[in-house]
């Protein structure tokens, strides 16, 4: 007895042809022409029939037959004749085509079949070369596309579809090809500095306590400097991440509790505040719309110049909470307002005047509008300045108000 994993070779040779869409499309169309072809053949029988044999053929040959004539000669010629035409018409050639008509059609539909298989090949084709594509096309040569030619036919929209999947995929992997190259070099900065500095003190025979002590509050600021990072980087992936559960929020609440929190760094820089804080409920995460107004705050805030202003407001726009931040700062070529809003990006490079941060502050307010579906729309103000609006869809479920605007003066 073989072994029970082994197959039999019989049963190898038995083995179907893989059911392809070529092989289904060319069954239909062999199906859909052998079912109309002996529908046809049937009609064609039926009418046959009654044309070489109607139900009063026979009685009137013999009313030909009986008929009164002049003599016996001519009745008996009129009976043959009638006899023969009989014969004639049973074995006409009708009868023939009746007969091989099946023939014909078994082999019109083997034909219909062949012809079937060759226009599925070429109607498929434009599927085999989206195949064969897709199975080239990696992350290492994204910048490949189908680029179909041909009609505008559901293929071609296919084709196009994907095209444009292709060129998404593409810019997501360049962001994160920038965001874990940014990423790593805010990372690695603090770190090279903090082994310089003890490096340097460690290579100094005269350190003393003091210097050591100085070295070390250093290296703290430093490592601080990292968990801010760190800090940030974890609420950007939080924001990207989706939300994880959906509850009324009252975005009035959120900002001046976060507002009045930023009040003494604003008051230290010298910044006027205006507020107009008014109800405004949405759905969604509590902890992010908090981060997401308290970056845009802290955004207005650190990027301002000594003496300017800050505004922030909510209200309630065609059932939509809205958060708008404006603040005076330094002068933004409109062309680079959406440029801010990408991971590690700063007007000015790191090391120049207002370029502190690590440049994820607006780009964590993007994450976090996303997931909430909301809208954002920033502009540069003429005299220096952002003013940034986000607008979140309707609420569903209504909530209590909340007047804040006795806790913040206007």
């Amino acid at each position: 007895m073989p072994p029970f994993h082994r197959q039999d070779p019989a049963r190898r040779r038995l083995r179907l042809p893989r059911r392809t869409a070529r092989l289904r499309l060319t069954a239909l169309c062999g199906g859909l022409f052998l079912g109309c072809g002996s529908i046809l053949l049937a009609v064609t029988y039926v009418l046959v029939e009654q044309a070489i044999d109607p139900p009063d053929l026979c009685g009137r040959l013999r009313q030909l037959a009986s008929a009164p004539v002049v003599d016996a000669c001519s009745q008996r010629r009129s009976t043959q004749l009638a006899t023969v035409l009989a014969k004639e018409i049973a074995g006409s050639d009708l009868r023939q085509v009746l007969i091989q008509a099946p023939a014909a059609l078994a082999i019109v539909t083997a034909l219909a079949l062949a012809l079937g298989w060759l226009a599925a090949g070429r109607v498929l084709r434009p599927l085999a070369t989206i195949t064969a594509a897709a199975r080239r096309i990696s992350a290492s040569n994204l910048h490949q596309r189908l680029a179909l030619v041909g009609p505008d036919d559901e293929l071609k929209a296919l084709g196009d579809t994907l095209d444009d999947l292709f060129a998404r995929l593409e810019a997501a992997f360049e962001m994160q090809r920038r965001f874990v190259a940014n990423a790593s070099h805010e990372l690695r900065t603090p770190l090279t500095r903090e082994r310089t500095m003890l490096q340097v003190v460690l290579d100094d025979p005269d350190a003393t306590a003091e210097t050591w002590r100085n070295t070390a509050l250093d290296v703290l600021a430093s490592n601080a400097e990292q968990e801010s990072l760190i800090e940030a980087l974890l609420a950007l992936a939080a924001g990207e991440g989706g939300l994880d559960r959906h509850e009324p929020v009252d975005l009035a609440a959120i900002t001046g509790e976060v507002l009045l929190a930023r009040r003494p760094e604003a008051s230290r820089r010298g910044l006027r505040v205006q507020a107009a804080i008014r109800p405004a409920v949405l759905d969604g995460d509590p902890l992010l719309t908090e981060r997401l107004a308290a970056n845009l705050i802290d955004n207005a805030v650190r990027h301002n110049v000594p003496d300017g202003y800050l505004t922030v407001t909510t209200a309630v726009s065609d059932g939509r909470a809205t958060l708008s931040v404006s603040s005076s700062g330094l002068v933004i070529p409109p062309a680079e307002v959406g440029r801010l809003f990408q991971p590690f990006q700063r007007l000015h490079p790191r090391g120049t005047p207002n370029s502190g941060g690590f440049g994820l502050g607006l780009s964590i307010v993007r994450a976090i509008a996303t997931v909430h579906g909301a809208a954002i729309a920033a502009h540069a103000l003429p005299g220096g300045g952002l003013s940034v609006d986000v607008t979140f869809p309707p609420a569903t479920c209504p909530a209590a108000e909340t007047r804040l605007g006795s806790m913040i003066p206007e």
